[in-house]
Formats: structure tokens, sequence, C-alpha cells
């Protein structure tokens, strides 16, 4: 009797054990991001909704305040004056909006070899050069000597 068989077969159900982990694993894993998704898709599409209804209801305001002023000045001058408040709260929306974000997320200071660092990134993605750490390598031959 060949003493390999019975080790052959249980490498056979071995194989066919883990082939059946592995595809449950995978539908497990496949049902759960679909789940995740569903979910943040439909709270991406209610986030959406609530940005179009506050347009609109901007859109009615600022109607609201053109009407509000031709009541006292003609229509084009009513016009105009609603259009330059609402121009100076999209500056001040913007300017805001700027500093908070320089506030959060400050650019770490980064060395450059050789000069001053390029103003933009080349292809304009990530960094341009991967960052120089402070303490050089070790040599393999530091690594060998036995005064470190």
């Amino acid at each position: 009797m060949n003493r390999s068989q019975p080790l052959d077969h249980l490498e056979h159900l071995d194989k066919e054990l883990v082939e059946e982990l592995a595809q449950v694993a995978r539908v497990t894993v496949r049902e759960e991001l679909r789940e995740q998704t569903r979910k943040q898709r439909r709270t991406a599409v209610l986030y959406g909704a609530s940005g179009a209804a506050a347009l609109y209801a901007g859109g009615a305001v600022v109607v609201a305040v053109g009407l509000a002023l031709a009541i006292g000045l003609p229509g084009w001058a009513a016009a105009l004056i609603t259009g330059a408040l609402m121009a100076a709260v999209a500056y001040a929306l913007r300017a805001s909006a700027h500093s908070s974000s320089s506030e959060h997320h400050p650019h770490p200071p980064h060395r450059v070899v050789g000069g001053t660092p390029p103003v933009a990134p080349p292809g304009g993605l990530g960094m341009p050069y991967p960052p120089i750490p402070k303490n050089p390598p070790e040599t393999p031959a530091d690594l060998d000597d036995p005064r470190r």
C-alpha cells in the first residue's frame, strides 16, 4: 500500500476547503461593500438634494431683496445693488473658507538639496520629490562596525 495516497487525498480536501473558504469570504466582503455603498449613495443623494434646495432658497432671497429695493429705486439700480451684495457675500465666504482651510491644513516645510523647492510638482500630482530624511541612511559598512 502506498502511504502517499491518503496524504494526497487530504491535500485535495485542504485545497477544496481553502477555495471554499476564500469564495465565502469574497461573497461576504462583496455583500458588505454593496451595503456600504448603498448607504453612502443614499447619503450623497440627500446632500445633493439639500444643496439644490438651498440654492433655490438663496435665489428666492436674492429676488426678494431685489424686489424690496425696487420699491424705492429703478429696477436696474435694485438689480445692480442686489448683485453687488451677492458678490460681497460670495467674496467673504470664499475668504473665510480659504483662511480656515490654511489654518487646519498647514503645509510642513520640506528641505530640498541644492536650492529652493519648485513652485508646483511635476505633472501637478502629489509631492514633487520624496522628503529628505533628517538622518542619513545607514550603510552595510556602518552596520558591521562593532563601534556602533
